[in-house]
């Protein structure tokens, strides 16, 4: 069987699997100061510095999680709650995305229901799925008090990648914070780090296992911890740390950037060889064409189907598996249609 559905999870890899058999051995509590207790502690520390290096971040700014969507509950809630002690930095308004993942979304409505100061506000987006600048621009204008924005680094759904850049720098002149779901995109395009308040990661999207994420925090912004009772991790996130989900976190990303070019090459020269049949140069030049035809089609017209189908409320799985077949569907016709010459067996 071939996996292909790498939007919902990647298989663990060969080299997180190992780290995390090897961390199930060491059988110590990393807050322990024990021989066992340092050994799992060096895990812990060991994984941090890498998981951060991922992004650009410092080990210290990052905290361990168990995946993506208790980031998001943390960054959002922890970012309100830590911001209450003073009446000029208290979030007031918090912008998202349209596109945004429904962690980020229900937990930002959460927030609005719990806290009547906070005025939650949803950021159009293009045809394209690109946020509307202009629109953050005004919305940041506008209301008094700091707000918050979240937008993700590269939807999880269509693909399409956000101009963080440009709103980092928005965000910045109007002093308010940012918020990158950076889940879909680690490991697959440069992420800087420098450019937000708030990153999050996750490390089954990288090859590495379920219920490991990560929250990366800049210095000086407001987060108040969501589950308290220990002191682990400088008191942001109690509970003992999961010592085969970090292990397996930490090499994951490692091995997903390593290889990942070399993977993508292979899938497209894989889909050219397919799609070139007897494989002669004529058929496989003519399959690369195709190829290019069908995914600069794909993504003209994906973005703004996807959105007005999600607007019309149809479900998440059904619009996945009829958009799979759709590209299938539509790279057949255009392979009979066309009928390149050396791409198709010849009859009789």
């Amino acid at each position: 069987m071939y996996y292909l559905d790498h939007n919902a999870t990647s298989p663990l890899r060969p080299e997180s699997l190992s780290a995390m058999t090897h961390a199930l051995g060491i059988g110590g509590n990393p807050s322990s100061i024990h021989a066992a207790g340092r050994a799992a502690r060096a895990v812990t520390e060991d994984a941090r510095e890498k998981v951060a290096g991922l992004v650009g971040a410092r080990p210290d700014q990052g905290i361990f999680t168990s995946g993506a969507t208790e980031s998001n509950t943390l960054a959002l809630f922890g970012a309100a709650e830590g911001s209450m002690d003073g009446e000029a930095s208290r979030i007031t308004r918090i912008f998202i995305s349209a596109v945004e993942h429904a962690s980020v979304r229900a937990t930002a409505e959460r927030l609005a229901e719990r806290f009547p100061w906070i005025r939650l506000a949803t950021l159009p987006v293009t045809a394209e799925g690109v946020v509307e600048l202009e629109a953050l621009r005004v919305a940041l204008r506008e209301g008094k008090g700091r707000a918050l924005v979240a937008v993700m680094a590269a939807n999880n759904e269509t693909g399409v990648m956000q101009p963080i850049a440009d709103v980092s720098r928005l965000a910045r002149e109007a002093g308010a914070l940012l918020l990158v779901d950076a889940v879909p995109a680690a490991g697959k395009m440069k992420l800087d780090f420098s450019l937000c308040d708030y990153m999050v990661l996750s490390a089954h999207k990288l090859g590495g296992p379920m219920g490991a994420g990560a929250l990366l925090v800049a210095d000086g912004v407001p987060l108040a911890p969501q589950l308290v009772g220990g002191g682990q991790q400088r008191g942001l996130r109690a509970g003992a740390e999961n010592l085969a989900g970090i292990a397996g976190f930490m090499t994951g990303p490692i091995s997903a950037v390593q290889v990942g070019m070399g993977e993508h090459v292979l899938i497209l020269t894989f889909v050219v060889i397919i799609i070139g049949g007897v494989g002669s140069i004529k058929g496989a030049f003519a399959g690369a064409l195709i190829v290019g035809v069908v995914d600069t089609m794909m993504r003209a017209f994906l973005p703004a189907l996807m959105r007005h189908l999600m607007a019309s409320g149809s479900e998440a799985d059904a619009l996945a598996g009829g958009i799979s077949a759709m590209g299938v569907y539509l790279l057949m016709a255009i392979v009979l249609l066309i009928k390149p010459k050396g791409l198709l067996p010849a009859h009789g």
